[in-house]
């Protein structure tokens, strides 16, 4: 019996100590600011906004992440336009990688889309745009494990896409500020559950 709880207590352990949380509520420690855009912590929240250059702007993990499960809450104000980046890298604000869309309504929020390379590569089902709640809190699940690449938005399982250029990728978390200006998006309770042994 003893051995059992002994055994149970260290698969306990090494479960919990997969999940990380990323934001810590109190400041941007471990992220890094990519271009001119605002990135700030108020009341215990992330917050992006939209800076004088109106031009895109990105907070990266300073850690790489493989195979994962992320989870996140945002919730859009003003244009609201953003996104997750995956496995991915920045050079100045030219970004490498793949982003799990955040939109307004009706702009396949939960779709992929690579930047400057193949662009769209899936969009959800219009249908599911409903799973969207503009203007409130949302929560966001992404599942990256090799070639595969999940998403849900409060719930909803938004695409599933196989793709091995993906798979083959490396790189940290990225949260997006669009360009174009306007924009505003506060985040929450950003966690990352390793997937890899």
């Amino acid at each position: 019996m003893k051995n059992s709880l002994f055994i149970l207590l260290l698969f306990t352990i090494g479960v919990t100590a997969q999940k990380k949380t990323l934001f810590n509520g109190e400041n941007l420690e471990g992220w890094t600011v990519y271009g001119t855009e605002k990135w700030y912590v108020a009341d215990g929240l992330l917050v992006c906004e939209s800076g004088p250059d109106k031009g895109y702007g990105y907070l990266g993990t300073n850690e790489n992440y493989k195979n994962y499960i992320l989870e996140l809450e945002f919730k859009q104000e003003a244009d609201g336009n953003s996104g997750v980046f995956i496995r991915s890298t920045v050079d100045g604000t030219r970004v490498s990688g793949w982003q799990v869309e955040i939109a307004p309504p009706g702009k396949h929020t939960g779709g992929v889309y690579e930047s400057y390379g193949r662009n769209w590569l899936i969009k959800p089902d219009a249908k599911k745009d409903t799973a969207l709640k503009m203007g409130e809190w949302n929560k966001m699940k992404i599942k990256v494990d090799g070639d595969v690449l999940t998403s849900w938005v409060n719930g909803t399982k938004m695409i599933t896409l196989k793709d091995e250029i993906i798979g083959a990728g490396e790189g940290g978390v990225l949260l997006q500020i669009h360009d174009g200006g306007g924009i505003k998006v506060k985040w929450r309770n950003i966690k990352l559950k390793s997937l890899d042994q």
